[in-house]
């Protein structure tokens, strides 16, 4: 059996991502702390590590794999996670009736937060 342990988003300023990764999903970073990777892993012990690898890419779009955040109150994680540095990313295809928002990340790294609040399929 397999379960996914962590996911590794690369990055070109390891120290900046950390901050805003670590703020965005209340997560802490394993330490000692690498000058080329960061796991970051949750607070609460339970959940998916996120990983940051010092290793610059060039950036495709659509990127190939992304993030889908599940937030029980969607406007005010939006409104977080822009205060943090996110920005909310204009797709024309975004159906009316959709469920999430695509951000991303300070150095353009797409995620989209999804509506995960009582009643809405998730």
């Amino acid at each position: 059996m397999l379960t996914v342990g962590s996911i590794v988003i690369r990055c070109s300023d390891l120290e900046r991502q950390l901050l805003f990764w670590t703020a965005a999903l209340d997560y802490e970073p394993r330490l000692p702390l690498d000058d080329d990777f960061a796991l970051l892993r949750p607070r609460s012990g339970a959940g998916t590590n996120v990983s940051l690898d010092a290793v610059p890419s060039e950036r495709v779009l659509p990127p190939r794999i992304h993030l889908d955040l599940y937030a029980d109150d969607q406007a005010l994680e939006v409104e977080r996670l822009e205060a943090l540095g996110a920005q909310l990313v204009h797709w024309p295809k975004r159906p009316a009736d959709a469920d999430f928002l695509i951000m991303e990340d300070p150095e353009g790294n797409r995620f989209c937060v999804v509506d995960a609040s009582p009643g809405e399929a998730a």
